[in-house]
């Protein structure tokens, strides 16, 4: 059976993270606490650890995951151009629940799926999951679930769902919410004169806080929705 380590317990962390670096660095899965959701998480640059990811769950390429990164700084270096209005969202809610979608930085060479030229990015706020990606750098992560199955909020119910296609697994207990972050596309403000932010998967970040940061840039709410 793949170890679970508690990283709770200050032993058990220090061998817990190694154990998960290697594996990423070997194109294997990991699981992980993040401030949302458990996610499993594979090397955003390895292709094959990718697909390895997708399969696990049962997912196709057409929902491509993702991507955890450490920094703001990381997110620079992931997308062709960090608009004023994404600096302003990114100031007010990373590290959190928001993941922002934006044109990838041509020159990167990965393969998450088929993602048009996309990217979608998130600062988890969380320390753990932190702790891992400043030694791996950027992780392609999706919960950790089975495709139709609900997001894990604990190791054990990711691992009863993923088994062994997951090489380690990190327990930090269950999260503070257990609720999903707030996905928006945020596109358009590169790539057209007359943008507009879309929300393409509601989740702790409401679309109210959002409009306080983004004003009109943000599309209507949809009725009965805020």
């Amino acid at each position: 059976m793949s170890p679970l380590f508690e990283c709770r317990d200050e032993a058990q962390l220090l061998a817990g993270i190694r154990h998960a670096r290697q594996a990423i660095a070997r194109g294997e899965l990991v699981v992980l606490p993040t401030d949302t959701v458990y996610g499993v998480a594979a090397d955003a640059f390895s292709p094959a650890a990718v697909q390895r990811l997708l399969d696990a769950k049962g997912r196709s390429r057409q929902s491509p995951p993702p991507v955890l990164v450490p920094s703001v700084t990381t997110l620079e270096a992931l997308v062709e151009s960090v608009p004023d209005p994404v600096r302003a969202l990114v100031d007010r809610f990373w590290p959190g629940a928001l993941t922002i979608v934006l044109p990838a930085h041509p020159s990167l060479s990965w393969d998450l799926g088929e993602t048009r030229g996309t990217v979608a990015v998130r600062m988890p706020d969380h320390r753990r999951a932190l702790a891992l990606l400043e030694e791996t750098g950027p992780l392609a992560v999706s919960s950790a679930n089975l495709t139709g199955k609900t997001a894990a909020i604990t190791a054990d119910s990711a691992r009863d769902m993923l088994g062994e296609s997951v090489a380690v697994y990190l327990d930090d207990g269950p999260p503070e919410t257990g609720l999903a972050s707030t996905i928006i596309d945020a596109t358009s403000l590169v790539t057209e004169t007359d943008p507009a932010v879309r929300v393409l998967r509601d989740g702790a970040v409401s679309r109210a806080q959002l409009r306080e940061v983004l004003g009109d840039l943000l599309e209507a709410d949809p009725p009965g929705r805020a």
